[in-house]
């Protein structure tokens, strides 16, 4: 299934954002990038730890009640291995994010502990927010911001023009100015996307992607899609197995034949509405 056909990326998009990032940095105390918990890899910017260069990063694995929770213990493991703080959040509800706060200070305490013993009280940690289009980032800033924060004015030290949030008196967000994108070259990386719906499903062929969603199903959660579906003989081909689906479903159209098109969207529609369960798609052994 070759989704490059039909996902592009803006090579010209992305150095613009990269400019824009180069040239705000030496206001940023650190970089918070959120990823969706489900797809660590494929919901992340490559190139991101190449523009940052040095600055302190912590990543926010959003979506984390819609991710396995066991896997996502083992992503935060992972990244704490790299020397990266990551946390488990999910936007929507709330989950997690009261630890953000105390994850950047504890991150960035020494640069507190400076500013206070040079007498600059009021000083704020600055950290800009990252993250490719429909991960959360935007509901990670509205969450976390909250209706009652003001935006901050513009004031010497603050770049005109981008959207910066006071959270506390020690700590400002910077949205991201510019739009990340990931990389395309690797096709799983459009079929993860399209699987959890940050990609319209409707630029691809949809059985294609209920069968290659079922590859990884029936390997990794044989026992959900049984609790779900009922009994599947797991000897067939992903393509039978959805065949099969479809038949304990009702979708059999004159003829006995099964309505496959009809049972991709179902199948597709399930995940992504947990109704089959809390599934990560990406583990560490392929990082």
């Amino acid at each position: 299934m070759d989704t490059t056909q039909n996902i592009q990326w803006f090579p010209g998009h992305m150095t613009k954002t990269r400019r824009k990032i180069t040239e705000i940095l030496p206001l940023i105390d650190a970089v918070a990038e959120v990823l969706d918990a489900r797809i660590p890899l494929s919901s992340q910017n490559p190139d991101l730890p190449d523009i940052i260069g040095n600055k302190p990063r912590i990543i926010l694995l959003n979506k984390c009640d819609m991710a396995d929770g066991a896997v996502t213990e083992k992503w935060i493991s992972y990244f704490k291995s790299k020397g990266i703080t990551a946390i488990a959040v999910d936007c929507k509800s709330g989950k997690g994010l009261n630890n953000f706060k105390t994850t950047v200070k504890e991150l960035l305490g020494d640069k507190l502990e400076i500013y206070r013993s040079k007498g600059m009280v009021g000083k704020p940690l600055r950290v800009m927010v990252v993250g490719i289009p429909n991960v959360g980032k935007s509901s990670f800033i509205n969450r976390i911001a909250g209706v009652g924060k003001a935006k901050v004015e513009n004031r010497p030290g603050v770049t005109r023009g981008n959207q910066w949030f006071t959270i506390d008196k020690e700590l400002e967000l910077l949205d991201t100015p510019g739009v990340l994108w990931p990389k395309f070259e690797d096709v799983t990386v459009g079929e993860h996307l399209a699987f959890t719906g940050a990609v319209n499903d409707r630029v691809i062929d949809v059985e294609l992607l209920a069968v290659r969603l079922l590859e990884i199903l029936c390997v990794q959660y044989k026992d959900l899609l049984v609790a779900r579906y009922g009994e599947l003989d797991f000897d067939d081909e992903p393509y039978e197995i959805l065949g099969q689906i479809g038949r304990k479903r009702g979708m059999v159209m004159r003829g006995g034949e099964i309505d496959t098109v009809r049972a991709s969207n179902m199948l597709l529609e399930e995940y992504r509405n947990l109704k089959i369960g809390k599934i990560s798609l990406e583990r560490i052994e392929n990082a």
